[in-house]
């Protein structure tokens, strides 16, 4: 007796739209065991995790400067996702646009004005873009897979940031701190709204109508659509398969740019060694969570965002290392993947007849 995988005939669409529910569900009753099994009261944990982090407005500011920047590079990665291209590299160029929109604020300081900040954002995007443009060309000229040279990309990038931080841009009078000097007001992004909430979050809610504009309403969203589920029927309508490469690895790359210079520019203030505790990371389970869809991914980011918020909180309260929140989140990921396997397929237990018949010649 063995177990396969048999794809369905047809699949429910009900389900599609369920499955995040479920996959949450399952997560939740996961963790929920997993703090039983750790001696810990599973209701308290699950109510800092996730209750309380909204019972404040400061929380809920925090919670909408963390949404930011994921929902930002998970709207990116859902334009490459559904054209098929599966670049897991985002935290990579999150810090290639976090280093390049930093190099107005690090080597010239005394520049002030609203046009300098512009331009950070600007050359952010434009970073994220150029490092989102490598393994692109890698894929269209040498059909290099995308999944393997966008990760191995991320290392570099962190790496490099790393140098950088240390060691050319780092602050003289830092006291030998890994950091560049603070930026200057006029170099930040302005608050909008209570202590926190930065203009990042305008950028986000753009972003977020505007993928939905593009992808639902234009034929470069319907291209998208149509090379990422068919290729050969993309081809025989005579759309270009290499340009929609490059052009969902610019879209994403862009917007994970932009999300990391809103970091150094916003909540950091100044450039360092790490920038992101690995939202590019964190923005690949939001686009699977939303279906994709922008705003679908806007509820996603909210959750993965609130799980960082009660990450904090527990390790405060009860005492539990910040690993706990990648825990979290990397079931999110494995029940997310496993739920949609089986609206595509069913488990089917095939006996195997020729084992059976040679235990039966065995046995005579």
């Amino acid at each position: 007796m063995r177990i396969q995988l048999e794809r369905r005939a047809s699949h429910s669409q009900a389900m599609q739209y369920l499955s995040p529910i479920i996959a949450i569900g399952l997560s939740l009753v996961s963790f929920f065991i997993i703090f039983v099994l750790s001696g810990i009261d599973p209701l308290q944990a699950l109510y800092i995790y996730f209750v309380e982090p909204l019972t404040a407005g400061w929380s809920i500011e925090d919670l909408l400067t963390k949404a930011a920047p994921i929902i930002l590079i998970a709207i990116g990665l859902s334009f490459c996702y559904q054209s098929a291209v599966w670049n897991i590299g985002a935290e990579g160029q999150l810090a290639a646009g976090a280093l390049a929109g930093s190099i107005l604020p690090v080597l010239y300081p005394s520049l002030q004005g609203p046009w300098v900040l512009a331009a950070m954002m600007i050359m952010g995007v434009l970073g994220g873009m150029a490092y989102a443009a490598i393994p692109a060309i890698l894929k269209i000229r040498f059909n290099a897979n995308e999944t393997l040279t966008t990760l191995m990309l991320v290392y570099v990038a962190n790496l490099f940031l790393d140098y950088m931080a240390r060691g050319p841009w780092r602050d003289p009078a830092g006291m030998n701190f890994p950091n560049s000097k603070p930026f200057e007001d006029g170099q930040l992004l302005p608050i909008i709204a209570g202590d926190t909430v930065r203009l990042s979050i305008v950028f986000m809610l753009a972003a977020v109508v505007i993928a939905w504009f593009l992808t639902s309403k234009t034929m470069t969203g319907f291209k998208i659509r149509v090379l990422g589920l068919s290729p050969r029927a993309g081809a025989f309508g005579g759309f270009s398969r290499n340009k929609m490469v490059m052009l969902t690895f610019l879209i994403s790359g862009g917007l994970a740019g932009l999300a990391g210079i809103c970091e150094v520019a916003g909540p950091i203030g100044l450039l360092r060694t790490t920038v992101s505790p690995g939202y590019g990371f964190t923005a690949i389970i939001v686009a699977f969570l939303g279906r994709l869809h922008p705003f679908g991914i806007l509820v996603a980011g909210l959750l993965l965002a609130l799980s960082y918020m009660g990450g904090e909180g527990a390790q405060v309260a009860l005492g539990l290392s910040d690993q706990t929140t990648q825990v979290f989140q990397g079931m999110l990921l494995f029940y997310v993947l496993a739920c949609d396997s089986f609206i595509y397929y069913r488990l089917r237990f095939v006996r195997d007849r020729s084992h059976e018949a040679t235990a039966a010649r065995v046995a005579s």
